[in-house]
């Protein structure tokens, strides 16, 4: 399905909207100048494209500015609540976005004053969230709902575009899933703003990637969506990772790397395709990563029903039979391969494939 067309933001070196490629995002959590620009470095390393963090006090204050002196790369976003003096300062410490909620920053003349802080070049990311909507919205919607969302989001917007500011990112986010993506529909129908897609107080690990999946995925396959954040308790790479195949699974993905295809297996199966399947994925997440220069699909098939179509629509694929596997290239079956050869033969195939 065709991407929504929005308003192109520049957020530092990367730019969202107008068609760009979708940028992942993940937030830091050390409290440390230290613990920050290690946790900044393995997410720059791993794909990270835009990186958010706290900012609560002057001390973090000083320490963002520490951070952009220090050979991060990548946009940093100020997470700023409650005292708009800190978004101010965040941009003279050399924040590339900054994320408020002008409803919980007090007076508009607090807004305002952020406003003219971040000038032309400094967008601002609203950021509504279903745990702090405005009081006089949840009295007129009794509860969280998706209209209410919606509503916290537009006044916001008018603040902003009341001082004549637009240079905007818009997030609304729910632990609701089907409260965050009905919310982000009616918004993209209301405004050209970039969306930023997130499902909050997502979980750990395994039900987070499950409710992003179906969230950000959904609104991806849709059209919707310009930067993305999949919020686990977890590693922070874990975010990029996770990010990475929802975009992928989307087909919203703009880099390189593997794609593998693998089949449930059957009673049909002769060979370990969980096994083979589950070694080929580790074995190429060591191997290659998003700096791959091309997409190249793999698939690992365990029996004749479906297993030579899939494999020969694969840039490379194995078709099992008893013991063995018909191995694919571009279509075209080359050889019969033994189960013990198969994660090898397939290893050394995508290394050839993946160097020309």
């Amino acid at each position: 399905m065709t991407r929504r067309q929005t308003k192109q933001i520049r957020i530092g070196n990367v730019a969202i909207g107008g068609g760009n490629p979708i940028a992942l995002q993940s937030m830091t959590n050390a409290p440390t100048f230290d613990g920050i620009l290690a946790q900044m470095q393995e997410l720059q390393a791993i794909g990270c494209d835009i990186v958010r963090m706290a900012v609560p006090d002057m001390d973090a204050v000083r320490i963002l500015h520490d951070l952009k002196n220090a050979g991060i790369s990548m946009p940093i976003v100020a997470d700023i609540h409650f005292d708009y003096r800190l978004a101010v300062e965040s941009v003279s410490a050399g924040a590339d976005k900054i994320r408020i909620n002008p409803g919980n920053i007090g007076a508009p003349e607090n807004t305002r004053a952020v406003v003219q802080a971040c000038g032309d070049r400094i967008p601002i990311r609203i950021g509504v969230n279903g745990g702090s909507l405005e009081a006089d919205i949840l009295r007129k919607h009794g509860k969280v709902t998706p209209q209410a969302l919606v509503d916290s989001a537009v006044s916001n917007i008018q603040l902003l575009e009341k001082y004549d500011f637009h240079n905007i990112v818009v997030s609304v986010k729910s632990s609701s899933v089907p409260h965050m993506i009905e919310a982000n529909r009616i918004l993209s129908e209301l405004y050209d703003y970039p969306l930023h897609l997130g499902v909050t107080e997502a979980g750990t690990v395994k039900t987070g990637t499950i409710k992003g999946a179906v969230g950000i995925g959904g609104l991806l396959a849709t059209g919707i969506g310009d930067t993305v954040r999949v919020s686990l308790t977890g590693p922070l790479a874990e975010e990029i990772v996770t990010g990475r195949e929802i975009l992928k699974a989307a087909d919203r993905w703009h880099g390189g790397g593997v794609n593998i295809i693998s089949c449930p297996t059957c009673a049909r199966a002769k060979v370990d395709i969980a096994a083979i399947a589950t070694q080929l994925e580790a074995a190429v997440a060591r191997e290659f990563d998003h700096r791959a220069s091309k997409m190249f699909t793999v698939a690992v098939m365990g029996c004749a029903v479906n297993g030579p179509g899939e494999a020969r629509d694969a840039d490379l694929g194995i078709a099992c039979g008893d013991g063995e596997g018909l191995l694919f290239k571009h279509g075209k079956p080359e050889r019969k391969v033994s189960e013990g050869e198969i994660l090898a033969v397939l290893m050394q195939e995508i290394k050839a494939e993946m160097q020309d």
